[in-house]
């Protein structure tokens, strides 16, 4: 299972921090996974995910908005991006 789609396309485009409005990886429950990269101007995110539900892996472009979640196409679980809580 790949989970690097992000990553080749910042190295390969030698993205920056300060290219990006977003960008997170979270582990989730059950061993998923989701990466988010929106580039400055976009308004498509760039969206990788392992659901955490049927451990289908995916890459899906689609619209930016908050707060953000994807519906898995294997089996239709909403993943979401969970909150970071400061201390």
């Amino acid at each position: 299972m790949q989970f690097n789609r992000i990553e080749e396309f910042i190295r390969k485009n030698n993205i920056k921090l300060e290219d990006c409005q977003y960008h997170t990886l979270r582990s989730l429950e059950n061993g998923g996974k989701i990466r988010i990269l929106l580039l400055k101007g976009e308004e498509n995110a760039k969206c990788e995910y392992i659901c955490p539900k049927c451990g289908n892996y995916e890459y899906v472009e689609v619209r930016w908005r908050r707060p953000f979640s994807v519906r898995c196409s294997r089996c239709g679980f909403n993943i979401k991006v969970p909150r970071l809580y400061r201390r």
